[in-house]
């Protein structure tokens, strides 16, 4: 009976997160996508143009823009995202700090798609417990967002091209974000990403050595399979379906694929945390658990907390409670390398 009215729950909270989303047409948009490519016209040069991207080891790298430009009043943090869009608001990064007093440990979180509001609640919990919290908006939400839109929707999308460029955009600012906390001298920084941020989270934490810990709400490895497959993304589905096959997408967004770099997360100075819910029909619990086994078989030995709720009752109590607790045992955790000495 409970579980039933869980899901009801879930389903109440999908259908009001489906206003403003509407079906519209696959795009391409290689250009946007890959640094240097060129316009293409069908989705198997798009294939080959991220099959290269996916093997390049410096796609996540650092374009070449400068470091410098970062203005702190109190508590917001902004700069300049390395990567230009034709939005002219998210070019800027913004970045609310809870300071904790301490630079022993950072924590720099990511939202989910379509976040209205950062999370104060965790902020203030951790800053409390000698960890300062940052957390950063992803490209096309809150002051990023772009003009009269009603929701994220250039942050995922039909668009092929604009959705690689907003996840890379999220990643590069994340490690140039990461970059300023390491100089203004933060020992241990770590990435906690939920949904949609999980995957930046993950992919930021992949790439960047100088992250020791992560933890990834809500989370799989194939984006193609979840917005495939996701409740929250049906109107993005029914815009590709008509176009292309899963196995297409899935090759073009393979660079978003958390899969394709399980030795990456599996690397020894990373400890990773991960929290999954049962009823999950956004992003499906089978979807998880191939990550899962691709992480474990890649040696990696992730905290695995599931719990019997959806997508969106995680939020609930008790739910919220049991992952909030562990993560902070989590966070209080010497570093891999510190417990190996």
């Amino acid at each position: 009976m409970y579980h039933s009215w869980l899901d009801r729950w879930d389903e109440r909270r999908a259908r009001r997160g489906d206003k403003g989303k509407k079906t519209t047409d696959l795009v391409l948009d290689a250009e946007r996508a890959f640094p240097g490519a060129k316009k293409v016209t069908d989705i198997e040069e798009f294939c080959v143009l991220a099959d290269h991207a996916g093997a390049d080891p410096t796609f996540y790298d650092n374009p070449g823009g400068t470091d410098q430009g970062f203005d702190r009043q109190g508590e917001w943090l902004k700069f300049r995202s390395d990567i230009s869009t034709d939005v002219d608001e998210n070019n800027v990064v913004w970045a609310t700090i809870t300071d904790s007093g301490s630079l022993d440990q950072a924590l720099v979180i990511f939202h989910h798609w379509n976040a209205r509001a950062r999370n104060r609640m965790i902020a203030n919990f951790f800053s409390r417990r000698g960890i300062t919290v940052v957390e950063i908006a992803m490209p096309y939400h809150f002051e990023r967002s772009r003009p009269r839109s009603s929701h994220a929707d250039y942050m995922l999308s039909p668009n092929l091209g604009r959705t690689i460029q907003s996840v890379r955009q999220a990643v590069l600012d994340g490690r140039k974000l990461i970059r300023w906390l390491r100089r203004a001298g933060y020992r241990d920084i770590s990435v906690l990403g939920m949904s949609l941020g999980s995957w930046v989270a993950g992919l930021i934490a992949a790439h960047d050595p100088a992250v020791s810990k992560a933890s990834l709400f809500l989370t799989a490895g194939s984006l193609a399979d979840m917005v495939w497959t996701g409740r929250a993304t049906r109107a993005i589905h029914d815009s590709l379906e008509p176009e292309i096959d899963l196995t297409h997408l899935r090759t073009a967004w393979g660079p978003l694929n958390l899969e394709n770099y399980a030795l990456n997360l599996a690397r020894p100075g990373l400890d990773l945390h991960v929290v999954l819910a049962k009823r999950d029909r956004v992003v499906l619990p089978e979807l998880s658990q191939t990550f899962m086994r691709g992480l474990k078989d890649a040696g990696a030995q992730p905290n695995i907390l599931e719990l019997d709720c959806g997508h969106y009752s995680l939020a609930m109590l008790p739910f919220i409670l049991l992952a909030g607790l562990s993560l902070k045992r989590f966070m209080s955790r010497p570093d891999k390398l510190e417990r190996r000495a």
